[in-house]
């Protein structure tokens, strides 16, 4: 069994040094993080004889590991010696330190490069990890590094680190490894990266300002109710008119007040109706219904969907490329799209091809494929497909950033309307009985005219 000497920090921030046995590296990372350790180096330094007395796997206790330690904590003259100010920030930062969207969308770049060069995959980690200033992306780096070393796919290691990688991001991976594309599945995960990047950029650049206007009008409403709406009618009761308030005002303070007197209701119906949402959801037939629903969702259904059928396009092509065939080529791809509609439609496919029926069927059926999708599929059934899917991504390319075009378009309308409607609300509840007072149209009343 192979042997380690490895350097890592303790959550009190102390550097330990130790020799142990572990079947690999990576499996020796998973050890020592499970234990609360971050590792900073380490090295394999022989491979013991198997008739050596094996180290105990799943260690629940820290000591278990360190037990046999040449060293356990940096000495000096025999004596514990702490971590210098500037080194003990540094490695407090390294054990939190995020890692983020931009961070993962450079190491594809980068890796996508070396392996346009040429590179192999050991090569070209070995080459970012040493240039990675993240140190908790560099960490995980050297896990997918170790994986590799010891014959793993880079994929199998990234789904254990599925809050850092995306699935879909995995699964594009996953393709390019088994297809035997790499360079091209990077690729593309770099177009995906960045055109998530971008969408999310446009939503929120329309959203964010237009939730906060909504917001503040709101709560600008609930103020007026409660404190503005008594303060006219205290007027209207000092100089005795008989003057009432409009009825909206009069309608929408009552319904304040009586929420706030009976806040419970609302609230427990209000985590009621979430939690059940959450439920339905998270039942087989309830996901099926919610992932269908994105697809058919007014504004964004049409979207979502081009994006995750020009991903699984892509995908088939590089499949097909290498020589799969069209059903191993269904199998492999589906993954690339999480949606359990489109999941159930591919598989549809695969069982039609063992049945010797069209593999384009379940996409027209759906309803969810335009026509010109789904005929040019079927020119290039009877000509080359691989050719006539290149043509149809460059199609739903142009498809997507039309539709996105048309969302950027509508998107500010429908946030404008609401906006609207709570303004409109504002004025006719708060602003019309405050210009009563300023009219002073209420004296009449009071002076019996």
């Amino acid at each position: 069994m192979p042997e380690y000497v490895y350097r890592a920090v303790t959550n009190k921030g102390l550097i330990v040094k130790n020799k142990v046995e572990d079947s690999s590296k990576q499996s020796l990372i998973r050890r020592l993080k499970n234990n609360d350790l971050v590792p900073i180096q380490i090295i394999q330094t022989s491979y013991k004889s198997k008739k050596q007395k094996k180290v105990k796997k799943n260690v629940n206790d820290i000591q278990d590991i360190m037990k046999n330690a040449n060293t356990t904590t940096i000495l000096n003259n025999g004596t514990r010696t702490r971590p210098s100010f500037i080194e003990e920030i540094n490695l407090r930062l390294a054990a939190t330190e995020k890692i983020t969207p931009r961070d993962l969308v450079i190491f594809t770049q980068n890796f996508y490069l070396l392996k346009k060069a040429n590179f192999n995959n050991i090569h070209a980690l070995n080459t970012i990890i040493q240039s990675t200033e993240n140190l908790s992306l560099k960490g995980i780096l050297e896990d997918v590094l170790a994986g590799v070393e010891n014959g793993d796919y880079m994929y199998s290691t990234m789904e254990y680190y599925s809050n850092v990688f995306p699935p879909i991001y995995t699964n594009m991976i996953k393709v390019g490894e088994l297809s035997g594309s790499l360079t091209n599945s990077l690729k593309q995960a770099v177009k995906y990266l960045d055109d998530t990047a971008d969408i999310t950029k446009k939503v929120r650049k329309i959203v964010i300002p237009n939730i906060f206007q909504f917001i503040s009008i709101f709560i600008m409403l609930i103020v007026g109710t409660l404190v503005g709406v008594p303060a006219v009618q205290n007027v209207y009761d000092e100089v005795g008119s008989t003057d009432t308030l409009p009825g909206i005002t009069l309608w929408f303070t009552n319904l304040v007040n009586g929420i706030i007197k009976n806040w419970y209701i609302p609230t427990i119906l209000i985590a009621g109706i979430v939690a059940g949402v959450i439920f339905y959801i998270n039942t087989p037939r309830g996901k099926y219904n919610f992932h269908y629903f994105k697809y058919k969702m007014p504004i964004f259904g049409k979207l979502i969907y081009g994006l995750d059928f020009s991903r699984f396009i892509k995908a088939m092509m590089l499949n097909l490329n290498n020589g799969m065939r069209i059903q191993d080529s269904l199998e492999v791809s589906k993954n690339v799209v999480r949606n359990l509609v489109f999941l159930s439609i591919v598989e549809t496919s695969i069982n039609n091809i063992l049945i010797g029926q069209s593999w384009i069927e379940p996409f027209e059926k759906s309803g969810l494929s335009s026509p010109m999708i789904t005929e040019m599929l079927k020119i290039g059934m009877q000509t080359d497909l691989s050719e006539m899917m290149e043509k149809l991504v460059e199609y739903m390319e142009i498809d997507i950033n039309n539709t996105l075009d048309k969302i950027m378009r509508t998107l500010p309308q429908v946030m404008y309307s609401f906006v609207g409607i709570i303004l409109i609300f504002f004025v006719l509840v708060v602003l019309v009985p405050m210009l009563e007072v300023y009219m002073g149209t209420f004296l009449f009343s009071a002076a019996g005219v």
